[in-house]
């Protein structure tokens, strides 16, 4: 079964290593990693890893494996249904390039991918919600917000929006984390404004 780990570790030679032989001997098998975030100032960096459990192997045990080797947390763990791939940004670009008319719906469409998030929408000021991916819910609203950020809910569930245009923000959120990231606000700022050009292209 595949799982996506999130882990926190010290940004130096052989961590990644350690971390990997971690997960072997708790019954995983690594098929992707994917550097997320650097943090120099702290000396750590933020890795998703994209696993496949062998049969009678517990996440739980490969969570606690790695939190066994010093400097290393585990901000989260989820099964990951979205095949065997990350998909990551240039993909989701060259996706949207192949048809500019609809490269504001297809970037929706493959922002949850991208981001490992549950859900993505466009809302509208004027009509609410324009298009979404199918978990998202139905009651969101348009919020006024300048570059790509968090955005506070009154539950456990965390959602982030970047400015589409005047009129539209896109939305996305994760049901209980984890947070998104600077570096993933960043990315999701970057990947609207190209949605966007791509769009006026066609």
């Amino acid at each position: 079964m595949p799982f996506l780990l999130r882990v926190e570790l010290p940004d130096v030679p052989g961590s990644l290593g350690r971390v990997a032989s971690a997960i072997g001997e708790a019954g995983g098998d690594i098929e992707a990693i994917e550097i997320v975030e650097k943090r120099h100032d702290e000396g750590t960096a933020v890795d998703d890893v994209l696993l496949e459990t062998a049969p009678g192997a517990m996440p739980d045990s490969i969570v606690s494996a790695c939190e066994a080797l010093d400097g290393v947390r585990v901000v989260w763990i989820s099964r990951y249904a979205a095949g065997g791939n990350l998909f990551l940004d240039l993909e989701a670009v060259e996706e949207m390039t192949g048809n500019p008319a609809t490269a504001l719906d297809r970037l929706i469409d493959l922002l949850p991918i991208t981001f490992r998030a549950d859900w993505a929408a466009r809302v509208s000021k004027e009509t609410g919600v324009v298009h979404a991916t199918e978990a998202a819910p139905t009651d969101l609203s348009f919020t006024s917000i300048g570059r790509a950020a968090r955005v506070d809910t009154d539950d456990d569930n965390v959602h982030c929006a970047a400015r589409l245009n005047k009129h539209e923000i896109v939305m996305i959120g994760r049901r209980g984390g984890p947070e998104f990231l600077d570096s993933e606000l960043a990315r999701l700022g970057h990947l609207v404004a190209l949605a966007m050009s791509i769009s006026r292209a066609g």
